[in-house]
């Protein structure tokens, strides 16, 4: 059995996994699988995957599911994930030569056995191998995400790797007619039980294409208001949040809650005195995002 799974969740993006492909096969250290979620793809996905199959040169597993979103993706995914290990490079990303060796080295090393971890926290880089945001804390062995992000000042999106039975846990919820939930959901939710290894190595390296849902977040939040409204709620309840972090999401969380009607959102708070407090703010952000995304809902 193979000690990794690399996911990726894919909607029509044939046009770029060869990047993703050509990495995988570069890995010095192929003990992995590559597991290829592809989330209703109208493209040529599956063809040039069955060709990449006949080369025989990574294991490789496709799986097909009617479109769904991201976080239906990696629903799908975590529940077809056996080996010990996951993590997720995005369709437009691409591993460094040694990420495999450097991920299974280090688990090896720490983690292997540890009960008390839930995995590896690393680095994402631009193209150019620039970090995205700070390297983390040298100081520290073990983190939560959350804490490195609002008590030691980490910036910028960092690379996961769990203990995939811990990611069939807490599975994203899946709105009718919506197809976003933030993913953070599920690390906010494991945070509670598990500190992660941290290891300031690039393990993944990030372009943001012009498709991709960071670019067309406004256009994410008009359509998907309930999941939206869900992630906002459930970042309320974070006892280690500055006030100003949990005033911010209350925000959006009225603005959310607005968008889809629901005029019951001030009772169904988890900080009911905010809400009311985020009220005027909320409603601005609401008239400004419905504006700049008239076109979407037509």
């Amino acid at each position: 059995m193979k000690l990794l799974t690399i996911f990726t969740p894919t909607y029509n993006r044939a046009y770029c996994l060869q990047q993703c492909y050509d990495s995988l096969k570069r890995q010095t250290n192929k003990d992995f699988i590559w597991l290829i979620m592809d989330d209703g793809s109208t493209d040529n996905t599956k063809k040039i995957v069955d060709e990449w199959k006949k080369e025989d040169c990574l294991q490789i597993q496709y799986h097909f599911q009617k479109n769904q979103g991201m976080h239906g993706a990696h629903n799908t995914a975590y529940k077809l994930i056996k080996t010990e290990l996951n993590v997720c490079i995005d369709s437009d990303d691409y591993m460094p030569d040694d990420a495999v060796e450097t991920i299974i080295n280090y688990w090896k090393q720490y983690g292997n056995g540890n009960e008390s971890v839930g995995g590896i926290i690393g680095l994402d880089s631009f193209t150019d191998r620039k970090i995205i945001g700070s390297k983390l804390p040298t100081n520290l062995k073990t983190s939560t995400l959350f804490n490195l992000y609002l008590k030691h000042g980490v910036t910028g999106d960092k690379k996961l790797v769990y203990r995939s039975e811990l990611t069939k846990k807490y599975p994203y919820p899946v709105f009718e007619g919506e197809k976003y939930v933030g993913l953070a959901y599920k690390y906010y939710k494991l945070d509670q039980e598990y500190e992660m290894l941290l290891l300031n190595k690039v393990l993944c390296c990030v372009e943001y294409l012009p498709d991709g849902s960071s670019k067309n977040m406004l256009k994410q939040y008009r359509k998907n208001p309930q999941g939206f409204s869900f992630y906002r709620k459930e970042l309320m309840k974070l006892s280690i949040a500055s006030l100003s972090f949990k005033y911010k999401q209350a925000i959006h969380y009225v603005s959310s809650s607005v968008m889809m009607r629901n005029w019951k959102f001030i009772r169904e708070s988890p900080n009911k005195g905010l809400t009311i407090l985020a009220l005027p703010l909320g409603l601005l952000l609401f008239t400004y995002v419905t504006s700049k995304t008239r076109d979407v809902m037509y």
